[in-house]
């Protein structure tokens, strides 16, 4: 089992900035990917970003420039900058840890953007 434990939500003004942080403990040996996705209200769960265990990493269009993923492998921690926040930002951002065949998702962390 890989637990995740986000970090660093919060309510912010539309041009602020957030770092989200997500935790990994457990079993993290073999996680290929780690990311985030995030689900507004009324919305589907889309995908955010992603970085995998090669450093690689892809980010939807709609964040592309704004948001950067990065990791700190000695901290089994995967961050999500977030600059130039848009009201549409607003969402739960949920960390997710990816194996061959499991799937580990995070509790989720509200980012709330105020216009």
């Amino acid at each position: 089992q890989v637990q995740l434990v986000e970090s660093g939500g919060g309510l912010v003004q539309a041009g602020g900035s957030l770092r989200l942080s997500c935790a990994a403990s457990g079993s993290i040996f073999s996680i290929n990917v780690m990311g985030w996705y995030r689900q507004a209200p009324g919305k589907q769960r889309e995908l955010v970003a992603y970085i995998t265990s090669g450093g690689s990493t892809n980010y939807a269009d709609s964040v592309k420039g704004r948001f950067t993923i990065s990791r700190d492998n000695a901290k089994n921690t995967v961050y999500l900058q977030i600059n130039s926040l848009k009201p549409e930002d607003t969402a739960v951002y949920y960390c997710y840890a990816r194996k061959v065949v499991e799937t580990y998702w995070g509790q989720g962390t509200q980012v709330t953007v105020s216009s």
